[in-house]
């Protein structure tokens, strides 16, 4: 069953010249450096991709697939951060850190949505990056679509101000907090360490800095109703917070195979009450510091096909 927190259809950009991204490097502990040639390491990814995307349609999940062949946006298979969509017809597009990532954004996807989807309104911020300011989707927010919550981890791809004029916008209590990872770390996107589906949350509650605002956090998650996975420093590493729970036949949570191993049985026991975890095995793809998640950029937008809700 469809519900506001799981989309059944998603937007994928299918890389032709993937690689790390340099220029993001510096303040994204989860990027790695591939050891094969930059030849084999896109094909690699290409390869992930596309297996990815077969997965996801044959779980039933509606798969729209742009393919990108420039060579100066190593990170789009990540669309999820410049683009977001929400019930009521509503596309936001966001301003980028990295200059490189700019790039990313692209008119046919928007045009895409507006042919098949009833989209009234797009509200486009990334004019803003004139002004050095970001706020990088629902990378940089992790969306509680049912309780209108934003949860952003406060970094220089979160801009506060720019944060708060997104939830105004769009009707979300912004609750922004300090994170880290276990070697003191600056987080660098919310949906690393966190993400939310229908009943449940998965989230690393210890990377949370403050304890006041950890318990906040924790209070917000208990009152929506979804039971608290909370996950390890460990796991987190293992990229078990970056999933994103979406409805094809039946409800499922996409996940890397790398994320899914880590998971305890007491953990997954949690998911499966509502949830088939879907592992995608995306090793390559994972160097450039996301995962699962960021390479699935929900559609929370009615179908023309279908009565307006």
């Amino acid at each position: 069953m469809k519900t506001l927190q799981a989309p059944d259809a998603v937007v994928m950009i299918r890389p032709h010249h993937f690689c790390s991204n340099p220029e993001t490097r510096d303040d994204n502990a989860f990027q790695t450096l591939s050891n094969h040639t930059a030849t084999a390491t896109s094909e690699a990814a290409r390869g992930e991709f596309d297996i990815a995307v077969k997965v996801l349609r044959k779980a039933g999940v509606r798969v729209h697939v742009f393919d990108d062949t420039g060579k100066t946006t190593p990170d789009s298979v990540f669309p999820n951060n410049w683009f977001s969509t929400h019930t009521g017809g509503h596309v936001a597009i966001y301003p980028m850190f990295a200059p490189n990532r700019r790039l990313e954004r692209r008119t046919d996807v928007i045009e895409m949505l507006k042919r098949d989807y009833r989209v009234q309104d797009v509200i486009d911020y990334s004019g803003l990056e004139q002004d050095g300011l970001a706020l990088e989707g629902t990378g940089a927010m992790v969306l509680d679509h049912i309780g209108r919550i934003a949860y952003a981890v406060q970094s220089n791809r979160a801009d506060p101000v720019l944060l708060e004029r997104f939830c105004t916008h769009f009707n979300y209590e912004p609750i922004a907090f300090e994170a880290r990872d276990a070697q003191g770390r600056d987080v660098y996107h919310t949906n690393v360490l966190m993400g939310i589906g229908t009943d449940y949350a998965q989230i690393c509650l210890d990377m949370i800095v403050d304890a006041h605002r950890r318990a906040t956090v924790a209070q917000r998650l208990e009152e929506s109703g979804r039971q608290v996975i909370d996950l390890t420093h460990a796991q987190i590493g293992e990229f078990a917070g970056n999933a994103i729970e979406l409805t094809g036949d039946r409800r499922v949570l996409a996940l890397s195979s790398r994320a899914l191993r880590c998971l305890r049985p007491e953990q997954l026991a949690v998911i499966e009450k509502t949830a088939q975890p879907l592992p995608l095995d995306i090793p390559t793809i994972e160097t450039a510091g996301g995962s699962v998640r960021c390479m699935l950029a929900g559609i929370h937008l009615t179908r023309r096909t279908e009565r307006s809700l």
